[in-house]
């Protein structure tokens, strides 16, 4: 692959908290605890603390989840090495889409990895381990069920309800067998697995077992154990409420937008066939929609005998995580990061060290047919990211004959109405409104001439347009991102070795878009 990069505030696609947390501006500073720097990990390490007892727990829930699977030497060794206090973890989080989803999540996993690999070079007396979280107690079926390949969307059709990762995958294997290629992966995962969750496990294992990505599932009583004097607190002091509150008030004093939105409990109630919230009226607790109600000390008794049943939110998910891991650093995309910014009082209030928050890679991947396309049309990556109207103009400006623009003229033609003003000032003064309103009419004139120039060589340019709005929409679709669309299988059916490049090709802080580009055939 031949590879270009572009700063990520070039392509417009990313909001300003972002791009200023990226270049590290001052005023973000009170937000997160250390850059997104290799050099600030010696400092992590030194800080972060998980007793003997926690990573005890922690390889006894992995080899559990692993006993099913055929596990590779790498994972194997990754697990066992959790037990050490001399090894941490580099996490990424995601949903359980289906066939992976969109393709940025590939692009998670490869940070990871690759972050975990840098890290091991320079400090050659520790174990880093890159951890995939599983988000299997997320309810948003709707947002995992459907995957784009080939310009076509499937869609997984089920009525279970509750945690996704409970689900079972039955349903899947008529997608399965409407899909035009064969993919053993998914086969064996989605038909001989019992539930989303190790489905899910079962591929990612495939796909990156042999470098040592490790799969955790926090659906599980034993970690929740570790969790439940911060869920304990949360539903009677509504602790996190407050601090995260405070925290967005002054991100959007600073002028920035706020992703999440804490409640008084920020916990779910987790059963089989539901996970909804838990809300206090009066003295009682309730799980919405659901007929289980509680009394205080009735609520307390559940937490401690069945932790399990208690799921938290958007607004604990990042704490449970720092809590039950060795974890130096989240990756994490734009919309992630800045959610994360909104957290750290959360952190500092419990006394659990706040992660080094790393943006994941960017990527948009150019196959050799597209190449041969943007070859012929001759246009520049960095425009392709502007939108389809911006471009075309652009570049049926570029590629006129002549110039199309009558900037220069509208110009000149302001000057002469400005010598006519002084004309008519020293004869009559109430001809100046007059003057005004015919200069109004010239200007409309001339545009009126310059939108017809531009139509006349966009239709001189008709086939170069119709190329070009073609390209955009390959890499493009729907005017998105390709990494936020396109599903992997796009290119790893036609390119097993997909993965393994991107591997070898993308870096972990190198926080820039990169442009993978096959080459022409």
């Amino acid at each position: 692959m031949i590879l270009e990069k572009l700063p990520l505030a070039k392509t417009q696609q990313f909001d300003p908290i972002f791009l200023d947390y990226l270049a590290g501006k001052p005023e973000l500073a009170p937000f997160y605890h250390r850059p997104p720097h290799s050099d600030s990990f010696s400092k992590q390490i030194a800080e972060k603390q998980l007793s003997n007892e926690q990573r005890t727990t922690l390889v006894e829930v992995l080899r559990r989840q692993y006993q099913s699977l055929d596990v590779t030497a790498a994972v194997s060794g990754n697990i066992q090495s959790l037990a050490n206090d001399k090894t941490f973890t580099v996490t990424t989080g995601h949903q359980l889409n289906i066939f992976t989803g969109p393709l940025y999540f590939i692009y998670k996993i490869v940070t990871v990895i690759n972050a975990c690999r840098q890290l091991q070079e320079a400090h050659p007396d520790y174990t880093f381990v890159p951890v995939y979280w599983m988000a299997s107690e997320d309810h948003d079926f709707e947002e995992i069920s459907h995957f784009n390949l080939f310009g076509k969307t499937y869609t997984w059709e089920a009525n279970q309800q509750g945690a996704v990762g409970r689900f079972h995958p039955n349903g899947l294997g008529d997608v399965l067998d409407t899909l035009p290629e064969k993919t053993p992966i998914f086969e064996e995962a989605y038909r001989k697995q019992s539930n989303l969750a190790d489905a899910v496990r079962h591929y990612v294992n495939e796909l990156f077992g042999e470098q040592g990505l490790v799969v955790l599932d926090a659906d599980d009583a034993q970690l929740k154990s570790s969790f439940a004097s911060v869920m304990k607190d949360d539903l009677l002091n509504h602790t996190a409420k407050q601090k995260v509150e405070d925290t967005s008030a002054k991100l959007e004093e600073m002028g920035y937008k706020t992703q999440v939105f804490p409640r008084e409990i920020n916990l779910f109630y987790l059963r089989e066939e539901s996970r909804e919230r838990i809300v206090q009226e009066g003295g009682a607790f309730q799980a919405l929609n659901t007929d289980y109600t509680f009394s205080e000390e009735e609520l307390l008794q559940e937490l401690e005998e069945d932790p399990e049943r208690f799921s938290p939110n958007v607004i604990l998910r990042p704490l449970y995580q720092e809590v039950i891991l060795p974890n130096l650093a989240y990756v994490g995309g734009p919309s992630e990061l800045s959610y994360w910014l909104q957290l750290k009082p959360v952190f500092d209030h419990y006394q659990v060290a706040f992660p080094i928050l790393m943006p994941r890679n960017f990527a948009l991947v150019i196959n050799k047919t597209n190449a041969k396309k943007l070859h012929k049309v001759d246009v520049a990556v960095e425009d392709l990211f502007l939108d389809t109207q911006s471009l075309i103009k652009k570049f049926v400006e570029d590629n006129a004959g002549t110039s199309i623009s009558l900037k220069e003229e509208k110009a000149a033609l302001a000057q002469v109405f400005e010598k006519i003003k002084e004309k008519a000032h020293a004869v009559d003064g109430s001809l100046e409104g007059f003057i005004g309103s015919e200069a109004n009419q010239s200007f409309k004139s001339l545009s009126n001439i310059e939108k017809r120039l531009k139509k006349s060589e966009e239709q001189n340019q008709e086939t170069s347009v119709k190329q070009l709005e073609g390209l955009k929409e390959k890499l493009f679709p729907e005017g998105s991102l390709q990494e936020r669309k396109e599903n992997f299988l796009n290119f790893y059916i036609n390119n097993p070795n997909f993965i393994e490049e991107l591997l070898e090709i993308l870096t972990p802080f190198d926080f820039q878009f990169h442009i993978l580009n096959e080459g022409e055939d």
